[in-house]
């Protein structure tokens, strides 16, 4: 097993660090190359919350009963193995913490205690088009003690097989939207960033930040959006 990935596998072990080399152009703001070709995205643990039973869950919009800030976000998926051309018909599967730092379909537990156990709340599934995307709406992910903001991605074929599991990260900052949304105690964000593990301190992250981190614009009174692109071998 690779250091990186055995690192991360320990990671997942411990409460409070629990739970893409992505190929664009400049457009996107997520461009990657590796002498002359994309690289692919990469891989990272589906964390301790994975979606229970994804297919039942084919939603753009995931909010559900979940309130915070209005929050879009697109993924584009390309394929490695055709030079990086838009994968239609894969299947991608989204989930996040609400803004309290909790998820879905988990609880009453050590590591979660508030239990969500029959809520399916910030998680779906949708099919890309012929671009290569997917689109989703939500609300703004908050978080969690050992964790950055980040959103988890699993990416199937059209015949459901797994091609590639990661996690998407956030631009931080003093005037980064995750530091302007955890400021909004009008819209419920009543954490702060006080305690926050920072990007360069998440075990997910921390080594390879830049080709996971999804683009932000947008404002808190209308909303963000947030969009990214990964590369599988399909």
């Amino acid at each position: 097993m690779q250091r990186k990935q055995f690192l991360k596998t320990l990671g997942m072990t411990s409460m409070l660090m629990p739970l893409l080399h992505a190929c664009s152009s400049d457009d996107d703001a997520n461009a990657t190359t590796e002498t002359g070709d994309c690289a692919l995205t990469d891989s990272e643990t589906a964390g301790p919350f994975p979606t229970k039973s994804p297919a039942s869950l084919v939603l753009t919009d995931i909010r559900s009963d979940r309130t915070g800030v209005l929050f879009n976000f697109t993924i584009t998926v390309q394929n490695k193995a055709e030079n990086c051309t838009a994968l239609e018909g894969a299947i991608v599967d989204v989930w996040h913490c609400d803004k309290d730092g909790y998820y879905s379909e988990y609880g009453g537990t050590q590591m979660q205690q508030q239990d969500f156990t029959s809520m399916h709340f910030l998680r779906g599934r949708q099919v890309t088009n012929a671009d290569g995307k997917v689109g989703f709406t939500s609300i703004f992910p908050g978080w969690y003690q050992g964790r950055a903001t980040h959103i988890h991605v699993h990416i199937y074929n059209a015949d459901g097989d797994s091609l590639l599991v990661t996690q998407i990260a956030f631009p931080e900052g003093s005037n980064s939207a995750v530091s302007l949304v955890n400021a909004s105690t009008v819209n419920g964000y009543t954490k702060g960033m006080s305690g926050y593990t920072t990007n360069a301190s998440d075990n997910i992250f921390a080594d390879s930040l830049d080709n996971e981190i999804g683009t932000i614009t947008g404002s808190v009174a209308d909303g963000f959006e947030l969009t990214h692109t990964i590369v599988v071998n399909a």
